[in-house]
């Protein structure tokens, strides 16, 4: 039949350009790799690796026909300044190489050597990629590599044309469903839709009467096919309401049949005499469609616009995921990221609470700032789509909680180190042990218990040295070991010692003991009188 399809890794060259291959397949062992070289080559070049880039891919199952389509856009993108780009009656179709017959011909994924540097309406200059994919189900790919190209290309282009033939099956979005999946699984982060924009191409439409041949009899259609009912099984609703959920926008366009000519001669090279009147009215509304550069859609990441030389470098980890005992680590990778975002909402939200810059807070309002901020943490990191299952990501939640409590003993230290009697707690407790040896030295001295007498001198004079030394450690900034090793000691002896005996005296010595007694009340001589 017509249905040709892709190129080989040199293609007809058209004024010097050619197909190149940008991403190699290697059939033994069903991976794939990235040819870096070439792809540097092809968006670092001067002229467009500043500019934001539209990457316009074709992809579906094999010989339905990409290339054959893709050589059209590059005649439109070549000529577009021209009324009649479509070419002249006698003139072979080149670009990228396709043939009749039932064997694949593309493996990989190629794009073409020119990129294209368009002027939109606004004034501003786009750069304009095309490329093609190696079809799908072919004898000699597994279900994995058909996923693994058409999510690679679906991640890396801002339209992806689906190429269908005749009808969109159940199967054919059952396919897309995988397909897409499996590339939304495979990014590194993951957005409320991760992919722009998706047309599907119905080639051979052969129920105009239905629906009309075109953009708008497509989309017709396909609100019909796309359609969640209540009665349809739920697989049904769910393969459709996934394929909502991945793309930005959805189109369709019903492209007629090329004519016999085309599918059944084997000497056919793409000459417009051969092609029916329908089918290029058609194709001349189609391109525009796609390639106009009101139309242009530019490849966003995030919502934001990303330049040739960021798309080299998407490519680069786009690709990452797809190679052995690499998902593992992209799905960590994927929860380490949520894990630093939550924890980073955490950090900012405390450093507004307790920041260097804010002053003292009570304990008691730092904890249930501290239990609130925790919480809205936890949720942020629920919130963002990771990989790796639920299982595997709430080992992440378990890490995140704890760095989150190790956090707050953080923020707690340097709260309590802006009060400033918790400040002078050393020189206090110094102070405090001081005093009582002295004490209980004059004490002991004065009954004759010599021994205990100097036992307290001793404790008294290792007080005032290590006073001393804190006092000069607090100054200079040296010796900070030996600092906190007072400081602790010193706060050991607050928590254990003094602080629990000045409890224990408190709850003894009632506060009313402590105040003077009140005058007795005298009493009238009558009352003197009653009680005698």
């Amino acid at each position: 039949m017509w249905h040709e399809d892709e190129e080989e890794d040199e293609g007809d060259e058209v004024g010097g350009a050619r197909p190149v291959q940008i991403v190699l397949a290697n059939e033994e062992e069903h991976s794939f790799s990235l040819d870096e070289e070439a792809l540097e080559r092809l968006l670092l070049q001067e002229e467009v690796q500043d500019l934001h880039v539209v990457v316009v891919s074709v992809a579906g199952a094999f010989r339905k026909g990409k290339s054959f389509l893709l050589d059209f856009m590059l005649r439109y993108m070549y000529t577009q300044s021209s009324g009649s780009w479509i070419g002249g009656e006698n003139e072979p179709l080149t670009g990228f190489t396709w043939r009749g017959g039932c064997e694949r011909e593309t493996t990989g994924i190629l794009a073409w050597s020119e990129v294209f540097i368009v002027e939109k309406p606004n004034g501003s200059k786009v750069a304009v990629l095309l490329i093609d994919t190696q079809g799908a189900f072919d004898s000699q790919s597994t279900i994995k590599d058909c996923a693994t190209l058409f999510a690679l290309s679906t991640m890396t282009s801002s339209v992806q044309v689906y190429n269908l033939s005749q009808n969109v099956q159940e199967d054919d979005l059952q396919h897309l469903q995988l397909f897409t999946e499996y590339g939304r699984l495979a990014m590194e982060e993951v957005y409320e839709k991760p992919f722009q924009t998706l047309m599907f191409l119905i080639r051979d439409w052969s129920y105009p009467y239905e629906h009309p041949y075109g953009l708008d009899g497509g989309l017709g259609f396909l609100e019909r096919r796309l359609q969640v009912k209540q009665n349809q099984h739920e697989e049904l609703q769910n393969v459709r309401k996934h394929i909502h959920s991945c793309f930005s926008n959805i189109s369709c366009f019903l492209l007629p049949h090329p004519g016999l000519k085309v599918a059944t001669n084997p000497h056919f090279d793409g000459r417009l005499r051969d092609i029916d009147e329908e089918f290029k009215r058609e194709l001349v509304d189609l391109v525009p469609t796609l390639l106009s550069p009101e139309n242009l859609v530019e490849k966003e990441i995030g919502g934001v616009k990303i330049t040739c030389r960021e798309l080299l470098h998407y490519f680069k980890v786009s690709l990452l995921p797809f190679q052995p005992r690499v998902l593992y680590a992209t799905a960590e990778a994927n929860n380490l990221a949520a894990v630093a975002g939550a924890k980073d909402v955490y950090n900012k939200s405390m450093e507004q609470v307790c920041g260097g810059d804010q002053p003292y807070i009570s304990p008691a309002e730092l904890e249930r700032r501290h239990a609130e901020l925790r919480q809205a943490s936890v949720r942020h990191f629920c919130s963002v789509k990771k990989m790796g299952g639920e299982d595997f990501c709430r080992r992440y939640q378990e890490q995140l909680e704890a760095e989150l409590d190790q956090a707050y003993a953080n923020f707690s230290k340097r709260n309590d180190g802006k009060n400033m009697f918790y400040a002078a707690r050393t020189p206090a407790a110094l102070f405090a042990v001081m005093f009582v040896s002295y004490v209980v030295s004059l004490v002991t001295g004065f009954v004759g218990i010599n021994s205990v007498a100097t036992l307290c001198n001793l404790v008294m004079g290792a007080a005032l040295t290590a006073l001393c030394v804190w006092a000069y450690v607090k100054y200079s900034g040296e010796f900070r070991e030996v600092g906190g090793v007072i400081d602790q000691v010193a706060e050991t002896l607050w928590e254990q010692v003094l602080y629990k005996l000045f409890e224990a005296a408190r709850s003894r010595v009632p506060l009313g003991s402590l105040l003077p007694s009140p005058r007795p009340q005298l009493t009238s001589n009558n009352n003197v009188k009653k009680n005698k």
